[in-house]
This record gives C-alpha cells, structure tokens and sequence, in this order.
C-alpha cells in the first residue's frame, strides 16, 4: 500500500517576509492602541489635575485683589492714620497716574 503524497507549497522569495510581517502586525497593532488609550488617559488625568489648581489659585487671586482694595480704600486709610496720629489733609495728595 502507497502512502499517500502530502503536496508541500513552496514559498516564494517575499512570501515568508509578508507571512511574518502580517503577523508582526496583527500582535503589535493592538497592543499599540491600547498603549495609546493609556498614555492620553493619563493625560487628560493630568489636564485635570491642573484646571483644579488653577481654579483654586484664581480664587485665592480674587480673594486678595478683594482685600487689596478693602485697604486702599478712603475709610482704611484715614482710620489708620487716626490710629497713628496722623491728620488727614486733602491738599497734601498728591494722584499718580501709571
């Protein structure tokens, strides 16, 4: 009894590279991706964080530009100039302008 003759194909020159690069990139283009997804995750976590503290600091900034003008007002400055003996004399101010 004959064995049965199993056709064996023969590959041509650039066949085994195409195989191989196919299947490099059937592994590799997933992984990219997901790596991909990951690092802008991370980012966006980042962009986050920063519009957090940025926010935090315009109320802080609002706050002492708030208290800034609390102390430059008329009523401050002449109650602290009372506290220090000081008097009041309108003709001896002088306006910078900047």
């Amino acid at each position: 009894m004959k064995k049965p003759k199993i056709k064996t194909y023969k590959y041509y020159r650039g066949e085994r590279l195409l195989i191989k690069l196919i299947i490099f990139l059937l592994i590799a283009l997933p992984i990219c991706t997901v790596l991909t997804k990951a690092v802008l995750s991370e980012t966006n976590i980042s962009v986050e964080q920063l519009k957090d503290k940025i926010e935090d600091q315009e109320g802080k900034n609002e706050s002492l530009s708030m208290q800034i003008d609390e102390l430059a007002s008329l009523d401050k400055i002449q109650q602290v100039a009372d506290e220090q003996g000081l008097s009041y004399n309108n003709t001896n101010i002088k306006n910078i302008n900047e």
